[in-house]
């Protein structure tokens, strides 16, 4: 299983390992898998999953940002040697020597979002006068109503919803060709992202297979095995 070894200014704090179906949450509160001490890193900053046989990042709307190789991201499937800054902190990525290492080809599954550093820092500061003085906007929230297989609703309100066999799964979907994380749905600032993690069986959108990932919108039919659903969108 990989190491995370969490250092500040060269000096190692501490070491954390990561096993596949486990999550682990980063930030300032005491309730996290990696609390870290800094005023520069929010309560709840980014978190990282296991999902299939990757392990994926993802920023939790970070008032700084989350960096991986000092490229600023919203997620990425992290690598042998990423160097992930929290704050002022560090986060080595690595597995063991002789470790069972992804495939060629997890990290592209879906794509990191990667901005600029210095232009995202002059568009924050010139966001934030107009955030101070904006009335706060209501979130939109993913909802999944059941076309078959299923009844009633489900609400997106996690950052990163699993479907598969696995009972595990945020929504679980029985067959044998059905993998135990078949699919996963990403909550972003943007908007929400159905990706294709593994297994024989892979979801479609309005028809169409998806080989990595697609940008969910409003009224997509999601199929996948005996699972229909349709999204839509809904004010908290």
């Amino acid at each position: 299983m990989p190491t995370l070894t969490l250092s500040f200014k060269d000096n190692t704090i501490a070491k954390y390992r990561i096993e596949k179906g486990q999550s682990l949450t980063i930030g300032r509160k005491e309730s996290n898998d990696i609390p870290i001490e800094n005023l520069a890193v929010s309560g709840h900053h980014a978190k990282i999953d296991s999902v299939g046989d990757g392990f994926l990042l993802t920023d939790l709307q970070s008032k700084n940002g989350s960096f991986v190789n000092k490229a600023l991201v919203s997620s990425h499937w992290l690598k042998e040697g990423d160097n992930i800054l929290i704050g002022k902190h560090t986060l080595i990525f690595s597995y063991d020597e002789g470790e069972e290492r992804p495939p060629e080809g997890v990290g592209e599954m879906e794509q990191t979002m990667i901005m600029d550093t210095d232009k995202y820092r002059d568009m924050l500061a010139q966001a934030m006068p107009k955030a101070a003085a904006a009335p706060e906007a209501k979130e939109a929230v993913g909802v999944l109503s059941y076309l078959a297989g299923g009844e009633g609703e489900i609400k997106l309100t996690k950052k990163l919803t699993k479907i598969g066999k696995s009972p595990a799964s945020d929504i679980v979907v029985g067959g044998l060709m059905m993998g135990a994380t078949a699919a996963t749905i990403s909550k972003r600032p943007q908007g929400y992202s159905l990706s294709y993690v593994g297994g024989m069986t892979k979801p479609k959108v309005n028809g169409e297979t998806v080989k990595e990932s697609v940008n969910l919108k409003e009224f997509d039919v999601i199929e996948i095995g005996s699972l229909k659903l349709q999204f839509v969108s809904e004010k908290q």
